[in-house]
């Protein structure tokens, strides 16, 4: 039988409670004004709910806003370090060693012809 094991999760951050609570309450109240729009039939009353439904999403954008304040948690460089140190360029060397023998071939040859247009003799034997 296979068991994972369950790690709690980490204690909710202020930021992230208080991003929750708000999301919370501009849900219930837009189901509010979404209730009010639906069983009225009066256009003052329905004109007031989406008003007030607009006003809900201005303050949902200024708390997505006031939420992305919060930095978000960097790597430290030795972690950072050791990521690039398990990396190995082995199989990579491996892959590019039949590309890159006719490469040295042709730099050569290219090298060659550039040493014999800076000699003067323009290429010429």
């Amino acid at each position: 039988m296979n068991q994972t094991q369950h790690t709690p999760a980490p204690p909710l951050s202020p930021a992230i409670a208080w991003r929750q609570a708000l999301q919370t309450k501009l849900m219930d109240a837009l189901d509010a004004a979404w209730a009010i729009i639906e069983r009225s039939v009066d256009p003052a009353e329905i004109r007031e709910a989406l008003d007030r439904a607009k006003a809900i999403g201005a303050i949902a954008v200024m708390g997505r806003k006031v939420a992305l304040l919060e930095p978000t948690p960097r790597t430290t460089p030795a972690k950072a370090v050791k990521a690039t140190a398990d990396l190995s360029l082995e199989p990579l060397n491996a892959a590019l060693a039949p590309v890159a023998a006719p490469m040295a071939a042709q730099a050569e040859h290219t090298r060659r012809a550039l040493e014999k247009l800076k000699g003067g003799r323009r290429g010429r034997p």
